[in-house]
């Protein structure tokens, strides 16, 4: 029985905008998708690339990983910020776990809504919660 909740239309077709488009493996986006922590959060590309954002408007947050294609069907985990290298992935699965092995902490569902108002909602709920670890507001 799958528990996960569905996840947010907008994000949903974020999803399929990006299958749509195929400038990404369909294999990494099979594996991507089908990993829940993944698919709540709104995929996008650029160069190939599979990034996560955890808001649905842009500019979208820079505080997830993102997976590189590389030669030989390989991929290259990166970042979350641009010149960060997590490593070498032989498979789209390995590549998903080492992103969801760095997620932020708290990471959940994508905000519907800007990266200011996620980190206005990242800094109430971390006044709310004295000493509970949260996002790093500078890295969305």
């Amino acid at each position: 029985m799958n528990r996960t909740p569905p996840a947010h239309p907008l994000v949903e077709a974020g999803w399929q905008k990006v299958r749509a488009d195929g400038r990404v493996r369909p294999e990494l986006l099979a594996a991507a998708y089908a990993e829940p922590r993944l698919r709540q959060l709104f995929p996008w590309t650029g160069m190939g690339e599979l990034h996560f954002s955890r808001c649905t408007e842009w500019p979208w947050t820079w505080d997830v990983p993102y997976v590189q294609p590389a030669a030989e069907g390989e991929y290259r985990v990166s970042g979350p910020l641009r010149g960060e290298s997590v490593g070498p992935a032989a498979t789209p699965r390995q590549a998903v776990t080492m992103v969801v092995d760095r997620l932020p902490p708290g990471c959940g569902p994508a905000l519907v809504g800007t990266r200011e108002e996620l980190a206005a909602l990242d800094a109430a709920v971390l006044s709310a919660n004295p000493g509970t670890p949260g996002p790093d507001p500078a890295a969305s």
